[in-house]
Protein backbone atom coordinates (compact mmCIF):
# COMPACT_ATOMS: atom_id res chain seq x y z
CA UNK A 1 0.00 0.00 0.00
CA UNK A 2 1.32 3.40 -0.97
CA UNK A 3 1.53 5.93 1.69
CA UNK A 4 -0.92 8.88 0.64
CA UNK A 5 -1.27 11.77 4.00
CA UNK A 6 -3.53 13.46 1.69
CA UNK A 7 -6.12 10.60 0.70
CA UNK A 8 -8.66 11.64 2.62
CA UNK A 9 -8.37 15.77 2.35
CA UNK A 10 -11.54 17.13 1.29
CA UNK A 11 -13.76 14.00 1.13
CA UNK A 12 -16.08 15.71 3.78
CA UNK A 13 -15.92 18.59 2.57
CA UNK A 14 -16.99 17.31 -0.86
CA UNK A 15 -19.99 15.39 0.77
CA UNK A 16 -21.39 18.09 2.38
CA UNK A 17 -21.53 20.36 -0.73
CA UNK A 18 -23.23 17.43 -2.47
CA UNK A 19 -25.83 16.85 0.54
CA UNK A 20 -26.29 20.97 0.87
CA UNK A 21 -26.93 21.55 -2.81
CA UNK A 22 -24.78 24.16 -3.04
CA UNK A 23 -21.20 26.04 -1.89
CA UNK A 24 -23.11 28.93 0.15
CA UNK A 25 -25.39 26.14 2.53
CA UNK A 26 -22.52 23.75 3.00
CA UNK A 27 -20.29 27.02 4.04
CA UNK A 28 -22.99 28.05 6.72
CA UNK A 29 -23.34 24.19 7.60
CA UNK A 30 -19.42 23.95 8.47
CA UNK A 31 -19.04 27.41 9.75
CA UNK A 32 -16.25 28.22 6.38
CA UNK A 33 -16.53 30.93 4.00
CA UNK A 34 -17.71 30.24 0.34
CA UNK A 35 -14.50 31.16 -1.05
CA UNK A 36 -12.81 28.28 1.43
CA UNK A 37 -15.41 25.82 0.44
CA UNK A 38 -14.75 26.57 -3.04
CA UNK A 39 -11.25 26.53 -2.90
CA UNK A 40 -11.02 22.72 -1.11
CA UNK A 41 -13.05 21.18 -4.23
CA UNK A 42 -10.78 22.71 -6.44
CA UNK A 43 -7.90 20.91 -4.95
CA UNK A 44 -9.77 17.78 -4.54
CA UNK A 45 -10.28 18.06 -8.21
CA UNK A 46 -6.71 18.37 -9.23
CA UNK A 47 -5.46 15.85 -6.91
CA UNK A 48 -7.95 13.25 -8.26
CA UNK A 49 -7.27 14.86 -11.72
CA UNK A 50 -11.20 14.75 -12.76
CA UNK A 51 -13.80 17.46 -12.88
CA UNK A 52 -16.38 16.18 -9.58
CA UNK A 53 -19.15 19.18 -9.92
CA UNK A 54 -20.31 21.40 -12.74
CA UNK A 55 -21.16 24.36 -10.69
CA UNK A 56 -23.30 27.83 -12.05
CA UNK A 57 -24.15 30.11 -10.36
CA UNK A 58 -27.56 28.86 -9.58
CA UNK A 59 -27.08 25.26 -9.08
CA UNK A 60 -24.47 22.72 -8.98
CA UNK A 61 -24.67 18.75 -10.48
CA UNK A 62 -22.38 15.96 -10.02
CA UNK A 63 -20.51 14.65 -13.59
CA UNK A 64 -20.14 11.13 -13.42
CA UNK A 65 -17.28 10.44 -11.66
CA UNK A 66 -18.89 12.96 -9.16
CA UNK A 67 -21.27 10.82 -8.86
CA UNK A 68 -19.02 7.37 -8.16
CA UNK A 69 -16.87 9.45 -5.86
CA UNK A 70 -19.32 10.97 -3.73
CA UNK A 71 -21.11 7.35 -3.51
CA UNK A 72 -17.89 6.35 -1.79
CA UNK A 73 -17.74 8.68 -0.66
CA UNK A 74 -20.76 8.00 1.76
CA UNK A 75 -19.64 4.65 2.81
CA UNK A 76 -16.11 5.50 4.13
CA UNK A 77 -17.51 9.01 6.17
CA UNK A 78 -20.14 6.56 7.61
CA UNK A 79 -17.86 3.49 8.60
CA UNK A 80 -15.40 6.22 9.81
CA UNK A 81 -18.67 7.56 12.42
CA UNK A 82 -19.48 4.07 13.42
CA UNK A 83 -15.80 3.32 14.44
CA UNK A 84 -15.78 6.86 16.12
CA UNK A 85 -19.26 6.32 18.12
CA UNK A 86 -17.43 2.90 18.99
CA UNK A 87 -14.80 4.04 20.74
CA UNK A 88 -16.41 6.78 22.64
CA UNK A 89 -19.10 4.00 23.63
CA UNK A 90 -15.99 2.67 24.96
CA UNK A 91 -15.17 4.94 26.87
CA UNK A 92 -18.23 5.82 28.34
CA UNK A 93 -19.55 1.95 28.69
CA UNK A 94 -16.71 -0.79 30.20
CA UNK A 95 -16.35 -2.81 27.40
CA UNK A 96 -13.71 -5.55 25.93
CA UNK A 97 -11.04 -7.71 27.29
CA UNK A 98 -8.80 -6.24 30.36
CA UNK A 99 -5.50 -7.96 30.79
CA UNK A 100 -3.92 -7.72 33.99
CA UNK A 101 -0.94 -9.38 35.72
CA UNK A 102 -0.87 -10.14 39.66
CA UNK A 103 1.05 -12.42 41.40
CA UNK A 104 -0.79 -15.76 42.40
CA UNK A 105 -0.34 -15.44 45.95
CA UNK A 106 -2.44 -11.97 45.97
CA UNK A 107 -4.49 -12.96 43.66
CA UNK A 108 -5.59 -16.45 45.27
CA UNK A 109 -5.19 -14.79 48.84
CA UNK A 110 -6.65 -11.01 48.95
CA UNK A 111 -8.16 -10.42 45.36
CA UNK A 112 -9.84 -13.45 44.30
CA UNK A 113 -13.29 -12.33 45.10
CA UNK A 114 -12.67 -8.95 43.80
CA UNK A 115 -11.75 -10.48 40.28
CA UNK A 116 -14.99 -12.79 40.60
CA UNK A 117 -17.31 -9.55 41.63
CA UNK A 118 -15.98 -6.93 38.73
CA UNK A 119 -16.87 -10.01 36.26
CA UNK A 120 -20.63 -10.01 38.08
CA UNK A 121 -21.43 -6.04 37.87
CA UNK A 122 -19.59 -5.66 34.36
CA UNK A 123 -20.55 -7.94 31.90
CA UNK A 124 -19.04 -6.89 29.09
CA UNK A 125 -15.32 -6.94 30.40
CA UNK A 126 -13.19 -10.40 30.07
CA UNK A 127 -10.72 -10.48 32.01
CA UNK A 128 -7.39 -12.07 31.00
CA UNK A 129 -5.31 -12.61 34.12
CA UNK A 130 -1.66 -13.26 34.54
CA UNK A 131 -1.13 -14.53 37.50
CA UNK A 132 2.98 -14.61 37.69
CA UNK A 133 5.68 -13.45 40.17
CA UNK A 134 8.03 -11.96 37.76
CA UNK A 135 8.33 -8.20 37.11
CA UNK A 136 6.88 -7.49 33.75
CA UNK A 137 6.88 -4.64 31.12
CA UNK A 138 3.48 -3.19 31.42
CA UNK A 139 3.91 -1.75 27.90
CA UNK A 140 6.04 -4.25 25.90
CA UNK A 141 4.01 -7.12 27.57
CA UNK A 142 0.93 -5.17 26.69
CA UNK A 143 -1.10 -5.31 29.83
CA UNK A 144 -3.86 -2.94 30.66
CA UNK A 145 -3.08 -2.70 34.32
CA UNK A 146 -0.45 -4.49 36.75
CA UNK A 147 -0.66 -5.14 40.37
CA UNK A 148 2.44 -5.04 41.88
CA UNK A 149 3.20 -5.44 45.61
CA UNK A 150 6.73 -3.58 47.02
CA UNK A 151 8.25 -1.87 49.36
CA UNK A 152 9.67 1.52 46.81
CA UNK A 153 8.31 1.76 43.49
CA UNK A 154 11.37 2.35 41.10
CA UNK A 155 10.48 5.52 38.66
CA UNK A 156 8.74 5.75 36.20
CA UNK A 157 7.00 7.33 33.25
CA UNK A 158 3.93 4.77 34.20
CA UNK A 159 0.72 6.17 36.27
CA UNK A 160 0.72 4.29 39.92
CA UNK A 161 -2.61 4.13 42.37
CA UNK A 162 -1.51 2.31 45.84
CA UNK A 163 -4.57 0.46 46.97
CA UNK A 164 -3.18 -1.06 49.82
CA UNK A 165 -1.15 -0.93 53.02
CA UNK A 166 0.65 -3.95 53.80
CA UNK A 167 3.76 -4.59 56.24
CA UNK A 168 6.32 -7.48 56.12
CA UNK A 169 6.67 -9.90 58.84
CA UNK A 170 9.44 -12.09 59.71
CA UNK A 171 8.41 -15.47 61.03
CA UNK A 172 9.13 -19.09 61.75
CA UNK A 173 7.90 -21.81 63.04
CA UNK A 174 8.05 -23.47 66.06
CA UNK A 175 10.10 -26.78 64.99
CA UNK A 176 12.56 -24.11 63.52
CA UNK A 177 12.64 -22.58 66.72
CA UNK A 178 13.18 -25.27 69.16
CA UNK A 179 15.79 -27.12 67.07
CA UNK A 180 18.12 -23.56 66.23
CA UNK A 181 16.63 -20.76 69.18
CA UNK A 182 14.87 -17.82 69.03
CA UNK A 183 16.46 -14.77 67.54
CA UNK A 184 15.83 -11.73 69.66
CA UNK A 185 16.86 -9.44 67.38
CA UNK A 186 18.27 -9.30 64.00
CA UNK A 187 21.50 -9.39 64.46
CA UNK A 188 20.75 -12.51 66.00
CA UNK A 189 20.30 -14.33 62.48
CA UNK A 190 23.68 -13.38 61.58
CA UNK A 191 24.67 -16.89 64.15
CA UNK A 192 24.17 -19.84 62.79
CA UNK A 193 20.38 -19.55 61.63
CA UNK A 194 18.87 -20.38 57.79
CA UNK A 195 16.54 -17.25 56.23
CA UNK A 196 14.21 -18.31 52.84
CA UNK A 197 14.22 -15.34 50.71
CA UNK A 198 12.72 -13.76 48.07
CA UNK A 199 14.75 -14.06 44.50
CA UNK A 200 12.29 -11.19 42.88
CA UNK A 201 13.65 -8.78 45.38
CA UNK A 202 15.76 -6.08 44.34
CA UNK A 203 18.53 -7.82 47.35
CA UNK A 204 16.58 -11.17 48.66
CA UNK A 205 19.66 -11.50 51.69
CA UNK A 206 19.45 -7.60 52.55
CA UNK A 207 16.58 -7.12 55.07
CA UNK A 208 16.15 -4.02 56.45
CA UNK A 209 14.81 -3.17 60.28
CA UNK A 210 13.79 0.40 62.44
CA UNK A 211 13.74 -0.56 66.49
CA UNK A 212 11.75 0.98 68.87
CA UNK A 213 14.16 3.79 68.73
CA UNK A 214 13.73 4.54 65.18
CA UNK A 215 17.79 3.28 64.34
CA UNK A 216 17.22 1.32 61.38
CA UNK A 217 19.69 -1.81 61.53
CA UNK A 218 20.23 -3.56 58.13
CA UNK A 219 21.03 -7.29 57.95
CA UNK A 220 22.61 -9.43 55.31
CA UNK A 221 21.27 -12.87 56.00
CA UNK A 222 22.07 -16.53 55.40
CA UNK A 223 19.99 -17.36 52.81
CA UNK A 224 19.70 -21.51 52.37
CA UNK A 225 17.27 -21.33 50.03
CA UNK A 226 15.92 -18.99 47.27
CA UNK A 227 12.70 -19.36 45.95
CA UNK A 228 10.95 -17.36 43.29
CA UNK A 229 7.15 -18.24 44.55
CA UNK A 230 5.80 -16.38 47.78
CA UNK A 231 3.98 -19.72 48.22
CA UNK A 232 6.46 -21.93 48.18
CA UNK A 233 8.06 -19.75 50.62
CA UNK A 234 5.53 -20.11 53.25
CA UNK A 235 5.52 -23.68 52.87
CA UNK A 236 8.92 -24.31 53.40
CA UNK A 237 8.63 -22.01 56.21
CA UNK A 238 6.08 -23.65 58.00
CA UNK A 239 7.80 -27.21 57.29
CA UNK A 240 10.53 -25.78 59.41
CA UNK A 241 13.53 -24.60 57.08
CA UNK A 242 14.30 -21.79 57.92
CA UNK A 243 13.19 -17.84 59.01
CA UNK A 244 11.42 -16.32 56.01
CA UNK A 245 10.41 -12.54 56.07
CA UNK A 246 7.07 -11.84 53.91
CA UNK A 247 4.15 -9.76 54.04
CA UNK A 248 1.19 -10.06 55.76
CA UNK A 249 -1.39 -9.92 53.23
CA UNK A 250 -0.46 -13.64 52.86
CA UNK A 251 -1.40 -14.91 56.14
CA UNK A 252 -5.06 -16.10 57.88
CA UNK A 253 -4.51 -17.54 60.83
CA UNK A 254 -1.39 -19.08 60.95
CA UNK A 255 -0.28 -16.88 64.11
CA UNK A 256 -3.38 -17.32 65.80
CA UNK A 257 -3.09 -20.85 65.52
CA UNK A 258 0.16 -21.21 66.47
CA UNK A 259 1.71 -22.38 62.90
CA UNK A 260 4.23 -19.62 62.97
CA UNK A 261 5.50 -16.97 65.11
CA UNK A 262 6.40 -13.56 64.45
CA UNK A 263 9.48 -12.51 65.17
CA UNK A 264 11.09 -9.16 66.32
CA UNK A 265 7.45 -7.59 67.56
CA UNK A 266 9.63 -4.50 69.19
CA UNK A 267 10.57 -3.57 65.63
CA UNK A 268 8.24 -1.59 63.36
CA UNK A 269 7.07 -3.67 60.39
CA UNK A 270 8.77 -2.58 57.21
CA UNK A 271 6.00 -1.12 54.61
CA UNK A 272 5.38 -3.76 51.09
CA UNK A 273 2.36 -1.55 49.89
CA UNK A 274 0.11 -2.92 47.14
CA UNK A 275 -0.19 -0.69 43.63
CA UNK A 276 -2.01 -0.74 40.25
CA UNK A 277 0.63 0.60 37.88
CA UNK A 278 -0.71 1.44 34.66
CA UNK A 279 0.88 3.39 31.27
CA UNK A 280 -1.42 6.53 31.22
CA UNK A 281 -3.47 8.90 32.73
CA UNK A 282 -4.78 9.99 29.11
CA UNK A 283 -7.28 8.58 27.16
CA UNK A 284 -7.94 5.65 29.64
CA UNK A 285 -10.68 2.73 28.93
CA UNK A 286 -13.87 2.54 30.43
CA UNK A 287 -12.70 -0.55 31.31
CA UNK A 288 -9.45 0.30 33.05
CA UNK A 289 -10.78 3.27 34.99
CA UNK A 290 -13.57 0.97 36.02
CA UNK A 291 -10.92 -1.85 37.58
CA UNK A 292 -8.87 0.53 39.41
CA UNK A 293 -11.79 2.27 40.94
CA UNK A 294 -13.46 -1.01 41.63
CA UNK A 295 -10.35 -2.61 43.56
CA UNK A 296 -9.28 0.70 45.19
CA UNK A 297 -12.48 0.68 46.47
CA UNK A 298 -12.37 -3.06 47.76
CA UNK A 299 -9.16 -2.79 48.76
CA UNK A 300 -9.00 0.46 50.26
Amino acid sequence: MNYNPNLLDGMVIFAEVVNAGSFTKAADITGHSTSWISKEIARLEERLGVRLINRTTRSLHLTADGELFFQQCQQIIAEANEVQNALMGHQLQPTGTLRVSCPPSLAIVRMQEIFADFLHDFPQVSLELDLNNRKVDVIADGFDVVVRATPQLEDSSLISRKVMCCRAVTLASPAYLERYGTPRKPEDMLNGHNCITYSYLKNPRLWQYRNQYGMDVQIEVNSRVTVNSSEMELALCLAGHGIARMPDFLFSDEFETGKLIELFPDYQRSPIDIYLIYPSRKHVSARVRSFIDYVAERMG
